[in-house]
């Protein structure tokens, strides 16, 4: 086979485009900080807010439409800003961003994020709760913070409602780290808070590590994807001010799967081995580490799972593309992933009582999830026609064929890869896409479990374009407070037209000097010169 050309690298920005992409940074920035402040008084605050009655902070929480017209500004400019800088690392540009500057611009924009109570989402209470009943003692695989800490429990209040019953979902791992976390911390919500959401940027510090080298690896831009899957306003969001525990998840599997072929030759789609190369020192031990900490990531969350599947069918076309390969792969991968998660659940001592917790979210009955949403509406056509209510049967039917269907869906892509049909890393990111879609809850940031990896392996630009028009519209389709709003749906209104005022003003400011506005000026140019021509 003939030597592939190296691809040619793109030159640095010129002085023109680094000055837009200051002002693309600082843009940013700003909307970073409006969704700090928003945070104060339109956040996924604890019932006892440490800020109410601190002057200053305080006031936010008593001006509720002037907070939540923050949030919105802030949203919106964030995603505005993303949108600009990906001209700066969209593939086939001649001259493109670095790493470092996209790793610095990252950094401006997370750091607001990152000292501030949560938004969009009141999850992380359920975590420091559930580290609290693993300190005392209590199985949180069978208690719920309602039973185990009491209602009256001020970790207990500040969860919502249809979880104060529920027993943690997550794997040991996650739960030995709020163990510890609930020990250090002696209930403090504003320290655990802080902590676990050092804990989500861990995460994204290895996706962050992982990324631009695993896109080297299977033929993507590597700012291009930082870009997609680090810089991402859903990361921004939910990850590092939502503090969700998909950071470190996802993290663990993209870190884990660049270790594994730190010493593995990956052939790319219609390339066939036709003999296995002989083995480099260290492979082998590359790839039990890389393995063992993607099975960490099984244990936070066990949607990290497929990973080590996509990773096995690599090391099974390494090793020689045959059936017998892919089976002895296979079990290698089984072998590993057992013996860590059984030495995780027994040394921590929570056993194995989150295998059977797995289908907690699935009590979220949510339109967002199509299985679930057609099971709704199946039981409301029963009920329609008077058939009865069957709701339940219905959803969970549909649930059940959701799941039938994406196991196929998997197979089907893990043996497409196997074949050398499809870039492993597009059929991860394919099949973590298809779990989530045909799953019985799906939630905004669970969009990150696709995107991620395949940022890693996909550098068409029309991909791109899609799906950072999905990305940015499910980043502005959920309010930063993380609930409802109880009634005071006319808050809504005055927040959203208050949030459209500073947003146009804003672009009115930077107008001059945004690249969007730089291209369509020089393109009004040549226009204007092929005219008089």
């Amino acid at each position: 086979m003939p030597a592939t050309p190296p691809p040619v690298e793109p030159e640095a920005l010129n002085g023109q485009e680094r000055r837009q992409l200051t002002v693309v940074r600082r843009y940013g920035t700003l909307g970073a900080l409006l969704l700090a402040v928003a945070s104060l008084g339109a956040g996924a605050a604890p019932v006892y807010n440490p800020v109410t009655g601190v002057p200053v902070l305080g006031l936010f929480a008593r001006m509720p439409t002037v907070a939540l017209a923050c949030g919105f500004a802030g949203m919106a400019i964030i995603v505005i800003s993303w949108l600009l800088l990906g001209r700066f690392a969209r593939p086939g540009r001649e001259r493109l961003m670095s790493k470092s500057q996209m790793d610095r611009t990252l950094i401006m924009w997370a750091t607001p994020l990152a000292l501030i109570p949560p938004l969009f989402s009141r999850d992380v209470y359920s975590y420091i709760a559930q580290g609290k009943i693993t300190a005392r003692g209590i199985d949180p695989y069978l208690l719920g913070a309602a039973q185990a800490l009491g209602l009256a429990d001020p970790l207990t209040r500040d969860i919502p409602n249809m979880w104060k019953e529920t027993p943690a979902p997550y794997g040991p791992l996650f739960l030995q780290c709020a163990r510890w976390f609930s020990e250090i911390t002696s209930d403090s919500v504003v320290v655990s808070v802080l902590l676990h959401r050092g804990l989500e940027l861990l995460g994204v510090a290895m996706i962050v590590w992982a990324l631009p080298r695993l896109a080297k690896r299977f033929g993507a831009q590597p700012v291009s994807a930082l870009w997609l899957g680090a810089v991402n306003p859903l990361v921004l969001f939910h990850l590092i001010a939502g503090a969700h525990n998909e950071a470190l998840m996802i993290g663990f599997m993209m870190a884990g799967l660049e270790l594994a072929l730190r010493h593995v030759p990956v052939t790319r789609p219609g390339e066939k081995p036709d003999k296995p190369p002989p083995w480099q020192r260290g492979e082998l031990l590359w790839l039990i580490i890389g393995a063992v900490v993607i099975t960490l990531g099984a244990a936070v969350k066990i949607s990290a799972m497929p990973a080590l599947g996509f990773l096995g069918v690599i090391v099974a076309r390494r090793w020689g593309a045959t059936f017998a390969h892919l089976v002895k792969a296979a079990a290698f991968m089984i072998a590993i992933s057992a013996t860590v998660l059984v030495t995780a659940s027994l040394v921590t001592g929570l056993g194995f009582g989150w295998t059977g917790q797995l289908g907690t979210p699935g009590l979220v009955r949510s339109w967002m999830a199509p299985v679930t949403g057609v099971g709704m509406l199946s039981g409301q056509l029963g009920v329609l026609l008077q058939l009865g209510n069957h709701t339940d049967a219905a959803i969970d039917v549909a649930r059940l064929i959701g799941m039938a269907l994406a196991a196929a869906i998997c197979v089907r892509l893990l043996w497409r890869s196997f074949r050398g049909r499809l870039d492993p890393m597009i059929g991860l990111g394919l099949a973590l896409g298809v779990v989530v879609a045909l799953g019985a809850t799906v939630l905004p940031w669970y969009l990150l479990w696709a995107v991620i990896p395949l940022s890693a392996a996909v550098g068409d630009n029309r991909f791109r374009t899609v799906a950072a028009g999905v990305c940015a519209f499910i980043a502005l389709a959920q309010p930063p407070t993380g609930s409802g709003f109880l009634g005071h749906a006319f808050v809504l209104p005055q927040a959203y037209l208050g949030a459209a005022v500073v947003v146009a003003l804003s672009l009115l400011v930077v107008n001059r000097t945004l690249p969007i506005r730089r291209r369509k000026a020089a393109q009004g140019d040549a226009d204007r010169l092929s005219v008089r021509e």
